[in-house]
């Protein structure tokens, strides 16, 4: 299974940008959204941003998969 997670831009240069998940930074290519801007939120998948996503929605996302995390962790 595949799955893109949700991230914040933090910093942009050309068609790469720095993104955010629960503390965590990482680089990705902005090739396929070029005009995302620093403060959005992109579903980054195999280090491509692919699209954007509403702040809401990404955070209850971010939220779930910190859930899932936790629960993995007690059992």
């Amino acid at each position: 299974m595949c799955l893109a997670v949700p991230a914040r831009i933090i910093d942009r240069s050309d068609m790469m940008a720095t993104v955010e998940v629960s503390g965590v930074t990482r680089r990705v290519s902005l090739m396929l959204l070029p005009d995302a801007r620093v403060g959005e939120y992109v579903l980054v998948h195999a280090g491509f941003a692919i699209q954007t996503v509403d702040e809401e929605e990404a955070k209850k996302t971010l939220e779930l998969f910190e859930e899932m995390a936790a629960h993995e962790n007690a059992g």
